[in-house]
């Protein structure tokens, strides 16, 4: 029970660096019962879609941001992630290996 916190962290961190990134972002969390004890955050891909924008009005910039970032929010509502078997199995060796 005293190690819970500590452990939970640590998983969290080894699947933050195996899992491979996305174009959204992934929250991983460690759980005990429905308490969560530690959470990572994997960071998506970002497109720079401001590389076609040379000066000019502000408000097309924010305007092509606003809808990078509604794509994102839909692609984390209906995004399924597949956790890579070699992803998975790193993580329980290190996990074993304490």
């Amino acid at each position: 029970k005293d190690k819970a916190h500590s452990v939970g962290k640590a998983i969290c961190e080894r699947l933050k660096d195996s899992l491979p990134r996305q174009l959204f972002e992934i929250a991983i969390q460690a759980a005990v019962g429905s308490k969560i004890i530690a959470r990572e955050t994997v960071k998506a891909y970002r497109k720079n879609v401001l590389a076609k924008c040379y000066g000019g009005d502000i408000t097309r910039k924010m305007k092509l941001l606003k809808r990078q970032a509604e794509g994102k929010k839909k692609l984390r509502k209906v995004g399924n992630i597949e956790v890579p078997r070699d992803a998975f199995i790193k993580v329980l060796k290190t996990q074993s290996d304490k």
